[in-house]
């Protein structure tokens, strides 16, 4: 994987134009968001394989809805399945996902924007807890995104705590360098890490994702990596993201360059 993201920088430096672009299919979220009274629905498996286990977002569901140029409204969930081991896989409804973006710093298509984005992380009414599908903490997460163009090379990095009800503080960050290599196709790598404070701990995973715009309003979204550490019970020897993105109404967007107006 180290190799496959060497051969990608080294791409990047080809003389086209370029973009800051992280969320999906990427785990580090960008400044963006969709413009007034626009929606950006993303759909998608997403698997998480580690040696004892797999957790599978089979499919996950990411809603955005812009308020006004600079803020967005989100709200995220997935159907889980989860497997340990040689047990039988447990399915459930994952944690509620609601927050709100703001870019309270703008600096156009090619300056340095910067957004906050807190979300929450909280259990629905069902037994997914006593099951093992989803964990018994409540969580409440302040990151922060800063993207910037570097000549060919668009730059995206975010940073956050984790306030955890329940739990152990944490914390992630993620950088995304991105490319797009046509008007249709944008690739990306990226290194993106999360974990707690006490006990300490981290799972950083690296990874290369694609943006491939088949036909405005719709893009298919891919991306696959692995943890950066020996693979051990709480480090991932596979994660992905594979899924389609619905950017609505249709009109709202450039019919070759369906991207965040």
């Amino acid at each position: 994987m180290l190799r496959i993201l060497v051969l990608l920088l080294g791409l990047l430096v080809a003389p086209t134009s370029a973009f800051a672009q992280g969320g999906p299919p990427f785990y580090t979220n960008d400044p963006g968001t969709p413009g007034p009274r626009n929606w950006e629905i993303n759909v998608a498996y997403m698997p998480f394989f580690y040696s004892g286990q797999s957790v599978s977002h089979t499919p996950d569901l990411d809603i955005n809805f812009g308020i006004g140029d600079r803020v967005q409204l989100t709200y995220e969930n997935a159907w889980l399945r989860v497997q340990r081991h040689s047990s039988a896989a447990e399915f459930g409804l994952g944690q509620s996902n609601p927050g709100v973006k703001w870019r309270f710093y703008d600096g156009g298509e090619s300056g340095l924007s910067i957004s906050v984005f807190p979300q929450l992380f909280v259990n629905n009414p069902n037994h997914a807890v006593h099951r093992g599908v989803t964990p018994a903490t409540d969580t409440f997460l302040l990151p922060f995104e800063f993207a910037k163009k570097f000549g060919p090379i668009g730059v995206n990095y975010e940073a956050g705590y984790q306030f955890v009800h329940n739990g152990p503080d944490g914390w992630l960050m993620g950088l995304v360098l991105g490319h797009e290599f046509t008007k249709k196709l944008e690739m990306g790598g990226e290194f993106y890490s999360q974990g707690a404070f006490h006990p300490s701990n981290a799972q950083p995973t690296i990874g290369m994702g694609a943006r491939y715009k088949i036909h405005s309003p719709v893009v298919v979204l891919l991306m696959a990596g692995r943890s950066l550490e020996s693979t051990s019970p709480n480090q991932s020897y596979f994660v992905g993201y594979f899924g389609l993105q619905f950017l609505l109404p249709p009109k709202s967007y450039d019919p070759i360059d369906p991207g965040h107006p």
